[in-house]
C-alpha cells in the first residue's frame, strides 16, 4: 500500500513538471509567431518602423510577464491565462497595425534596420523555444532568458519610437542581442535540466 502511494505521488510529481514544462512551451512558441508577425509585415510595407516599435513595446510586456511567471519554475493556470490575454491584445495590434491605412518603406534603411533586429528576436525566440522542448531549458531558465528578450524588446521600442532607427541604435540593439545569444547558448548548454515525463 504504501509503495503504491510513493509510485502514485512520484508520477503526480513528473506529470507536474511535464504540465509546466508543456505551458512554457506553448508560451514560447507563440512568442516565435508573434516576432515572424511583426517581421513579416515590415518585409510587406505592411507595418512601419514605428508601428512596429510600438508591437515591440507590447512584446517586452509579455516577455517581462513570462519571466516574472517562471521566475519560480513554475507557471500556474492563472500564470498561463494572463499570458494568453497579453498575447491576444498583442496579435489583435499586430492585425490592426498591418491592415491600416499607415504603410512602411520596406526598402528603406530605418526598416531594414528594424527587420534585422526583428529577425534576431525570431531567431532568439525560437532557440527559447527549441530549448524548452528539448529538455535543455528549464522553465525558470526560460523565465530568465525572457528577461533578456525583454531588454531587447525595450530597446528596439524606443530606437524606432520616432519612425526611424539610426546605426548608433542598432549597434546598442545588436550588442544587446550578442549578448542575449550567448546566455541562450550558455543555460542550453548546462547542466539544468528539466523533468520529463517517460
Amino acid at each position: 500500500m504504501q509503495r503504491k502511494l510513493i509510485a502514485t505521488t512520484i508520477a503526480a510529481v513528473l506529470l507536474s513538471f511535464g504540465a509546466h514544462a508543456q505551458n512554457a512551451a506553448s508560451e514560447t512558441a507563440r512568442d516565435t509567431d508573434q516576432q515572424k508577425r511583426i517581421e513579416q509585415g515590415l518585409q510587406s510595407g505592411q507595418l512601419s518602423t514605428k508601428e512596429a516599435a510600438g508591437l515591440e513595446r507590447q512584446e517586452r510586456r509579455i516577455d517581462a510577464t513570462e519571466a516574472r511567471d517562471m521566475k519560480d519554475g513554475k507557471l500556474s493556470a492563472g500564470e498561463k491565462a494572463q499570458i494568453q490575454r497579453e498575447q491576444n491584445r498583442a496579435s489583435a495590434a499586430i492585425t490592426k497595425d498591418k491592415h491600416n491605412a499607415v504603410t512602411g518603406n520596406p526598402n528603406s534603411v530605418s526598416s531594414q534596420r528594424m527587420q534585422a533586429d526583428v529577425q534576431r528576436n525570431v531567431n532568439q525566440e525560437a532557440r527559447i523555444h527549441q530549448g524548452v522542448r528539448s529538455g535543455e531549458l528549464s522553465n525558470k531558465e526560460v523565465g530568465s532568458l525572457e528577461r533578456g528578450q525583454a531588454h531587447v524588446d525595450r530597446a528596439e521600442a524606443r530606437a524606432g519610437a520616432n519612425g526611424h532607427v539610426g546605426a548608433g541604435e542598432q549597434a546598442r540593439i545588436q550588442g544587446r542581442e550578442n549578448r542575449q545569444s550567448a546566455r541562450i547558448h550558455n543555460k542550453k548548454h548546462n547542466d539544468t535540466l528539466r523533468a520529463t515525463t517517460p
